[in-house]
């Protein structure tokens, strides 16, 4: 499977200690299968941080998914928006997984996460806000053995 990684800078060497473990997934090396997505986080990284929007190309063993554990989420449900909110907010959360796998929580559904946060929207409501936005998927690698079964295949500029 062909994995892509947006940023600032060309990452040949990923690990999870240069992670902020406020994300959706907590802390961990951040991948998707969408390139399109994968461009727009670069241009993004490069904007906030400086540099130029690049995209690193991983390839990825699907088969030791088989000898991994991995954390599922197939949609945006009560489970998902639960752990994505507990990470946000930097608690503490011992996965116990190599792998974090599921939709991301893009631009379009952080508004919707924020109102849930506030109280303004129920976690019913939430759900059903973020069912109908298009979810990319995100594959997050936290541990070493994870990261032990992708490989690096170069990168991509993706514009200024």
């Amino acid at each position: 499977m062909q994995l892509y990684h947006g940023s600032n800078v060309v990452v040949k060497q990923p690990d999870v200690l240069h992670s902020r473990k406020e994300l959706d997934f907590g802390a961990g090396f951040y991948t998707t299968t969408n390139f399109d997505q994968a461009v727009s986080f670069s241009k993004k990284v490069a904007l906030k941080r400086k540099g130029r929007p690049v995209v690193s190309v991983y390839e990825f063993d699907e088969d030791a998914l088989d000898h991994m554990r991995v954390r599922r989420f197939e949609g945006p449900d009560h489970d998902w928006l639960d752990f994505i909110i507990a990470n946000r907010r930097g608690e503490a959360i011992d996965t116990g997984f190599d792998i974090v796998r599921g939709p991301v929580a893009n631009d379009d559904v952080y508004g919707t996460i924020a109102l849930f946060e506030s109280g303004f929207y129920s976690e019913e409501e939430a759900l059903d806000h973020l069912k109908v936005k298009k979810l990319f998927n995100q594959y997050v690698f936290v541990s070493d053995k994870a990261l032990s079964h992708i490989r690096f295949k170069g990168e991509i500029s993706s514009g200024e």
